[in-house]
């Protein structure tokens, strides 16, 4: 009788501890995913603050990958076609500067909302921003710009 109550017992035993490993495991996965998450946020908003405004265009050597993947219609793919074309922006704006209102990561995925003005007399504009990392570089960019306008319909802020 005692190897049949010892077999059970085990039995019992290795059940319970499977489900609760299985139970514990996706609680470990989520914190994972946010660490990560907030680790991708902080690297691009310390991108874009020295990129877009500090103008210091070896930012794009420490942040952006070797395959950089550009969805914004005006700007070709790739980290060299992104900084020349910026290089050229800024040496027609040198005052240009990009404000960062918000800032959200989820996964893989960083999403800016931005007021970007070329001088203190410029309205600007309003651009949403997402970038993809993978290995702590950017390696992929979309964006949507909107100009600012002089007057909203609903009295509301773009920002």
């Amino acid at each position: 009788m005692k190897p049949h109550w010892m077999i059970s017992g085990l039995a019992a035993l290795s059940f319970s501890l499977s489900a609760a490993l299985s139970y514990s495991t996706p609680l470990v996965a989520p914190a994972v995913a946010m660490q990560r998450a907030s680790s991708n946020k902080q690297l691009v908003v310390d991108f874009y603050n020295q990129f877009f405004n500090q103008h210091d265009l070896s930012a794009a050597d420490r942040y952006i990958g070797d395959r950089y993947i550009q969805h914004n219609p005006s700007v070709k793919d790739g980290k060299q076609a992104f900084v020349d074309t910026f290089a050229d922006r800024f040496k027609q704006a040198p005052e240009r500067r990009s404000t960062i209102i918000r800032a959200i990561a989820e996964d893989d995925l960083v999403v800016l909302h931005v007021h970007s003005v070329n001088d203190a007399k410029d309205r600007g504009r309003a651009l949403v921003d997402i970038f993809r990392v993978e290995n702590n570089k950017i390696v992929e960019h979309w964006d949507v710009i909107q100009p600012v306008p002089d007057a909203s319909a609903s009295g509301n802020s773009m920002f």
